[in-house]
């Protein structure tokens, strides 16, 4: 058994196991809540439906250490992985002074966050080392694994798109590596859905702002992307059966049954039956049809019956992942994920266009949408030149790729090599070390000088044994890919090293 402990620190759900598993141990909501007929606060697992067939979650209260993305309050993120650990794991806090750990952080983390991250980990659970990875890097790793002749395998490149609980990120990977400055991001996540979800059924139909688990579960089993939403809006004004959209979900009474449900499967899924780009042949859409007059009047409306078990929803169902895609429709100040796509490869050197293009891969639970990838790739095929081809890649379970490409790199034999031990922590205090570079080795061989082969560049690879040697023009191309600008140290000056300086030069390279 592996003794690394591979943990995805989502700010939704939390998914932890040991690495070299193909599966995680727990997928657990990242957050502590509070039912109205309890006085305890219950932690992670005990949230789930199966380890109570009681637990009744109706205006529970929630605690999440995360806000915005981001670890905010690292005592409440102690204390749900103090349980999982033990609960899920079967780890003492003494047995984890001889387990790394490989952790998942948010990209483009904080410093001062960062070094939170760092006191947890090791003054607080005592792990022996640790490794810090991103999502992006981790998905291409996966993705590369189970598709070894793929694009992306061969290139070591891809466009990683991360639709996540806070935040949607557009990455590109080279190399292995995410390319920090071309990341885009687009605030919007599967948080900011529910609580856009919340406010339209409780405008117009029952008061739900307090149901944050139960509107959860109407998201991810009724919405969908719509693929013509001019024509989607028109037909969910039709009444009765013409009305392709309607689906009913049944609220929990806490009495008979303590999970919502949708009342029609059936009902709900009548949409996949419209075809692509025009209604079906009988029902057809006319500009001049007089629609049923509205009686009641606007106060009427807005109230709700505190006593009603069940609400309708009809466009909510395609206006909600639809914000995704047109986040100015609703006053933001946001570029769509085809238009973040777009500038992320624009940043990128001009010569890994058509790769990354070709080789996009989503991630993240609101990639999970029925039609999402058909919908992104008619975004995005108006935006890219002619000659570039676009595939879209979703990925078996999108919410397990990142921890699964983390199980792949904690099974690496030199994954050790690769850890920051709890000694070199101690000795650099709480200063985060640089985890994601390459670390290279100039030394000078017997060509006479002044040659363009005098420059010899060793450099490993993070993710095997594999070594790679490099000469004076192969740096020169590279440091064009990385734009110059992301480089520090004295990797700008590699390209003209005299004789006279060091033999061996160290060179940390920010990707």
């Amino acid at each position: 058994m592996s003794n690394v402990v591979v943990l995805d620190n989502g700010a939704g759900l939390l998914k932890a196991g040991m690495g070299g598993e193909p599966e995680p141990t727990a997928v657990v909501p990242n957050c502590l809540g509070r039912p109205l007929s309890s006085k305890k606060w219950l932690i992670a697992d005990q949230l789930l439906p199966s380890s109570s067939a009681d637990l009744d979650l109706t205006s529970a209260a929630v605690r999440r250490p995360f806000d915005r993305g981001y670890l905010l309050n690292p005592d409440l993120q102690r204390e749900i992985w103090s349980h999982l650990f033990s609960s899920s794991l079967r780890l003492t806090t003494p047995s984890l002074s001889s387990h790394s750990l490989l952790l998942v952080e948010p990209l483009l983390n904080l410093p001062s966050l960062q070094r939170a991250a760092l006191e947890l980990v090791f003054e607080d659970f005592g792990f022996a080392s640790l490794f810090v990875a991103d999502s992006p890097s981790l998905v291409h790793l996966y993705e590369a694994s189970r598709r070894p002749m793929g694009l992306a395998a061969k290139a070591q490149t891809s466009l990683v798109v991360d639709c996540g609980f806070s935040f949607t990120h557009v990455a590109p990977v080279f190399q292995n590596f995410t390319v920090n400055y071309a990341v885009k991001r687009l605030d919007l996540g599967g948080k900011a859905l529910t609580n856009y979800l919340k406010e339209l059924v409780s405008y117009r139909s029952v008061n739900v702002m307090d149901e944050t688990f139960v509107m959860d579960d109407v998201k991810e089993k009724l919405c969908f992307v719509s693929l013509d939403v001019a024509r989607d809006l028109q037909i969910a004004r039709r009444p009765g059966r013409d009305n392709y959209f309607r689906a009913t979900y049944v609220l929990p009474d806490g009495v008979t049954h303590m999970k919502g449900f949708v009342k029609d499967p059936d009902e709900a899924k009548k949409y996949l039956s419209l075809e692509d780009g025009a209604p079906p042949s009988h029902f057809k859409i006319k500009e001049d049809v007089d629609f049923p007059e509205v009686t009641e009047k606007a106060e009427d409306r807005r109230k709700t019956d505190p006593t009603k078990t069940e609400f309708s929803l009809t466009n909510e169902r395609f206006l909600v992942p639809e914000m995704i895609f047109r986040p100015a429709d609703l006053g933001m100040n946001q570029a769509g994920l085809a238009e973040c796509i777009v500038r992320s490869v624009n940043s990128c050197h001009h010569l890994l266009h058509p790769v990354l293009y070709e080789s996009i891969i989503l991630t993240g639970g609101s990639t999970l949408f029925p039609r999402f990838a058909e919908r992104l790739e008619r975004e995005l095929r108006p935006l890219v030149p002619d000659d570039y081809q676009v595939k879209i890649t979703t990925q078996e379970d999108p919410i397990l790729g990142a921890w699964r490409g983390g199980s792949l790199l904690a099974s690496s034999p030199d994954f050790e090599t690769m850890c920051v031990t709890k000694a070199e922590y101690e000795e650099l205090g709480s200063a985060r070390p640089s985890l994601s570079y390459f670390m290279m080795s100039a030394g000078f061989g017997d060509v006479p000088p002044g040659s363009e082969e005098d420059l010899i560049i060793c450099a490993s690879h993070p993710y095997g044994t594999e070594v790679r040697l490099f000469t004076v023009s192969e740096v020169r191309h590279f440091l064009g890919i990385m734009q110059n600008g992301q480089v520090f140290g004295l990797c700008n000056r590699t390209t003209n090293l005299d004789r006279d300086e060091a033999e061996t030069l160290r060179v940390r390279c920010l990707i």
